[in-house]
C-alpha cells in the first residue's frame, strides 16, 4: 500500500509538471503533484464517460496529463 501511494505521488508529480508545461502554468512542486493527482481523477472520470480507458503506467500518465490540463483550463476560466 505504501508503494502504491508513493507511485501515485511520483506519477502525479510527473503528470502535473508536464501538464503545467503544456498549459504554460508555472507552479511549485507541491502544486504540480496536487494538480497531477486531482488531474488523474478528473481525466479518468471525464474520459471514462466518453469510453476512453487507460492501460499501464504510460496510459495512466497520459490520462492524468489530459485531466490536469483540463483542470488548469477550468481554473483559468473560473478566475477570469
Amino acid at each position: 500500500m505504501l508503494v502504491a501511494i508513493i507511485l501515485c505521488i511520483i506519477s502525479g508529480g510527473i503528470a502535473g509538471t508536464i501538464a503545467g508545461k503544456i498549459m504554460d502554468s508555472e507552479g511549485s512542486l507541491i502544486y504540480n503533484v496536487a494538480l497531477g493527482i486531482v488531474g488523474g481523477i478528473v481525466g479518468s472520470v471525464v474520459l471514462g464517460i466518453i469510453g476512453i480507458h487507460s492501460s499501464g503506467f504510460i496510459g495512466g500518465i497520459i490520462i492524468t496529463i489530459i485531466g490536469a490540463c483540463l483542470l488548469i483550463w477550468v481554473v483559468r476560466k473560473i478566475r477570469s
